[in-house]
C-alpha cells in the first residue's frame, strides 16, 4: 500500500472535507489529485462517509463503551466524529438515537443555555496565543496546562502532570509547541500566575529582534483569565467532554474514604491514572482540532486544524515568526521537561514492586485504573 494511500485514509479519519484533503495534498505534499481520482482512491481504500454502514451492534457496542467511561460527557456531534475516527461508518442520526436510548439522563444534562460573549477577532493564525492552567483536578494530584490558538481555535499543547505551577516546565511546553511549528507566535495572552514568567522572557527574547509593531515587550500579554477569551471557553469544552468523568470518578473515591488528599493519595492518583488522563487529553484535542466549528457571531467557521494550517482558505495569513535556532538552544537550557515518572519515585518504585509481586496488569481503561488504585492503597496502609 502506498504512502499516498495512508495520508488519505488519516486525513479521512480526521472527518476532512475532500476539498480539504486535496488541498493539503497539494500544498504539504506536492501531491495534485481531482476531486474524481480522490474519490476512487477512497472507494478503492473502502472509505466512505454514508456508503456501506457499519454493522449496527458494532456500533452501539463502541456507543456503549463510550458512555460507560469519559463519553458520558459528549454529545452526539462529538461522539459521531469519535466513531468516524474509530473507522466507523455512521449518520449523526443513528448516533444521537443511540445516545438517547441509553443515555437519557445524559442528554438531558447537556441542554443548557450558552452563554452569549463579546465578539473575538484575531487576524490569522499563531497572531495570538492563549495560555493558561486548568485545576480542577489539582485536588486529586492531576494538573493541566494547554494553550490554543485564537484565530483557529487549534489547540497547541495540553499537557497533565503534576503541576502546573513551575514556571520552568510551562516553558518547556512552550518551546516544544516553538520547535514544532518551527517559530513563535506574534503575541501570547496569559494571565499574571507566576509560572508564565519563563515562557513571557521566553517569548519576548525570541521576538526582540524583529521589526513588526508588536516585537519585543509587546509580545507578551497579560490579563484577567475572564479576558482570555479562547482558552477560557476551552476549558468548558474539556470539562463536558472529558474533565468531568475524572472529577466524577475521584469524587466517589473521598466519598467511599479511598482518598484523604494527603501525599500518598495524590501520589498513587498520578501512578494510576496521569498517563490515561494524558491520553485522554490527546483524544479530545485530536477529535477538537478535526471537529467542524460551525459559524457564529461573525467568527471563522472550519476544522481548527485546517484554519491553524491553510489560513488562505479562510482569507486570512499566517502571523508566524521565525526564531533563530541558536536562540530557542538558549532558552532550552533554562527549561524543566515533564520528568520520568508519573509520580513521586519512591511511590512509584514501591507500586510497581507491588504490581510484580501480585502479578497486578497495568491499568488500560479508568475502571482498571481504580481497581489498581484501591489495591495499591490498600496494600501500602497495612504494610505501614
Amino acid at each position: 500500500m502506498s504512502d499516498l494511500d495512508d495520508i488519505i485514509r488519516l486525513y479521512f479519519r480526521l472527518s476532512l472535507s475532500n476539498k480539504e484533503i486535496l488541498h493539503i495534498l497539494a500544498h504539504s505534499h506536492h501531491t495534485i489529485l481531482s476531486n474524481r481520482t480522490l474519490k476512487r482512491i477512497c472507494r478503492r481504500l473502502g472509505l466512505f462517509r454514508r456508503k456501506n454502514q457499519s454493522d449496527l451492534e458494532e456500533v452501539l457496542a463502541f456507543v456503549q463503551q463510550q458512555i460507560m467511561t469519559n463519553g458520558q460527557m459528549q454529545g452526539y456531534r462529538w461522539l459521531h466524529l469519535r466513531a468516524v475516527q474509530h473507522g466507523f461508518v455512521v449518520s449523526q442520526d443513528t448516533v444521537r438515537h443511540l445516545i438517547k436510548l441509553f443515555d437519557p439522563e445524559g442528554v438531558e444534562l447537556r441542554r443548557a443555555r450558552r452563554l452569549r460573549r463579546r465578539q473575538y477577532n484575531c487576524r490569522g493564525p499563531n497572531a495570538l496565543w492563549h495560555m493558561d492552567g486548568y485545576d480542577k483536578l489539582k485536588p486529586y494530584g492531576i494538573a493541566i496546562s494547554g494553550c490554543i490558538d485564537g484565530f483557529s481555535r487549534h489547540v497547541l499543547w495540553m499537557e497533565a502532570y503534576t503541576t502546573n505551577n513551575d514556571p520552568k516546565l510551562i516553558a518547556s511546553y512552550y518551546l516544544k509547541t516553538v520547535l514544532f511549528v518551527n517559530g513563535c507566535p506574534e503575541r501570547i495572552r496569559a494571565d499574571r500566575g507566576t509560572e508564565n514568567i519563563c515562557v513571557e522572557q521566553m517569548q519576548i527574547f525570541l521576538r526582540q529582534n524583529h521589526t513588526d509593531s508588536f516585537a519585543g515587550d509587546k509580545s507578551f500579554l497579560y490579563g484577567r483569565s475572564t479576558s482570555n477569551q479562547r482558552i477560557e471557553g476551552w476549558w468548558s469544552t474539556l470539562r463536558k467532554q472529558s474533565a468531568q468523568f475524572w472529577m466524577n470518578l475521584f469524587q466517589t473515591f473521598l466519598d467511599d474514604g479511598h482518598f484523604t488528599g494527603d501525599f500518598l493519595d495524590k501520589s498513587l492518583i498520578q501512578f494510576c491514572f496521569l498517563n490515561l488522563i494524558q491520553d485522554d487529553l490527546d483524544d479530545v484535542v485530536n477529535t477538537w482540532n478535526s471537529h467542524k466549528i460551525r459559524a457564529s457571531g461573525g467568527a471563522v467557521s472550519g476544522r481548527p486544524v485546517a484554519m491553524y494550517s491553510f489560513p488562505e482558505l479562510h482569507r486570512a495569513e499566517d502571523r508566524l515568526k521565525p526564531v533563530s535556532m541558536d536562540e530557542v538552544t538558549v532558552c532550552m537550557e533554562e527549561c524543566t521537561p515533564k520528568g520520568q515518572y508519573p509520580c513521586d519515585e519512591t511511590v512509584f518504585e514501591l507500586c510497581c514492586l507491588l504490581m510484580v509481586e501480585n502479578n497486578w496488569e497495568a491499568p488500560r481503561d479508568p475502571l482498571i485504573a481504580a481497581d489498581l488504585y484501591i489495591r495499591l492503597r490498600k496494600e501500602i496502609l497495612q504494610s505501614i
